[in-house]
């Protein structure tokens, strides 16, 4: 080839720019996703106050999260580094992307079963926040062929139904825990269009449109369980809501949680202002 070779110094240098831009790629495929812009302190502050307010009712203890959707953009959300609910702060807060990627970690470990949440918010377009329990009470209700429904009025988000989630029938024999994308397709897929939904063996899954809702839902999902238990003991049939009264009852609670949600909330400031 002679300096005058053009056409071959012009395929060169073409083989030079796609490999720059593969290069590019692949780089771009290890970095960290980019973030969709800074949230509203106040929203951040809510999310930090669910933690606590659920580990206070006892729906959390030092497991379980709460997520909610990024306000600027549907495909990110945003949830606290590994802690302990009653532990979390607003500097604990992180953005991840619905691969589950984090967008800076800064060192901050992530939740192992962030792919619930992920997954979720993939399939539900609907849905803006999420929280994974290990709510004590509804626990047998997963493991037992008891279906856990409305037993009164402020619980009606239970109809029509609770679908339960068998990790078995989607990883086989796992430790339990929602650590992939796959399981976590798999149990976004058993909620489908419910409210709440059960994971044998491990705890619930409750999902809402927003943050308070989500909150007053995982409570009283607690609650109701808690009462159909005692209701069970009792003995005899139970009168559980049909489903026009719970789409009914329903209707007018989440026109009415957020009462509910500004006294935890202010609960919650107190005492951290303690």
């Amino acid at each position: 080839m002679t300096r005058f070779d053009l056409p071959r110094i012009g395929a060169a240098l073409s083989l030079l720019l796609a490999l720059s831009v593969a290069a590019d790629r692949a780089r771009a495929q290890g970095a960290s996703p980019a973030s969709a812009g800074p949230v509203d302190g106040a929203l951040l502050t809510d999310l930090v106050l669910a933690n606590r307010i659920l580990a206070h009712e006892g729906v959390l203890d030092a497991f379980g999260h709460v997520s909610i959707r990024h306000p600027n953009d549907p495909s990110r959300f945003l949830m606290s580094r590994s802690l302990a609910p009653a532990l979390v702060g607003i500097e604990d807060i992180m953005e991840y992307d619905l691969e589950g990627n984090p967008v800076d970690a800064k060192g901050r470990a992530s939740f192992l079963e962030r792919f619930i949440h992920s997954e979720i918010y993939r399939a539900r377009a609907d849905v803006g926040a999420v929280i994974h329990t290990h709510s004590p009470n509804v626990i047998p209700f997963g493991v037992s062929q008891v279906p856990l429904r409305p037993i009164y009025h402020i619980s009606a988000f239970l109809a029509p139904q609770v679908p339960v989630f068998e990790i078995r029938n989607a990883g086989g024999m796992t430790n339990m825990l929602v650590g992939n994308a796959e399981l976590g397709k798999a149990l976004a897929a058993t909620l489908g269009n419910a409210s709440v939904g059960l994971m044998r063996g491990h705890g619930d899954v409750i999902v809402a449109s927003k943050l308070s809702l989500a909150v007053f839902r995982a409570i009283y999902t607690e609650v109701n369980a808690r009462l159909q238990a005692q209701a069970i003991a009792l003995g005899g049939p139970i009168n559980f809501l049909e489903p026009e009264e719970a789409a009914k009852a329903g209707a007018v609670t989440d026109q009415v949680h957020e009462r509910a949600w500004e006294l935890w909330k202010r609960e919650a400031l107190g005492r951290s202002a303690k």
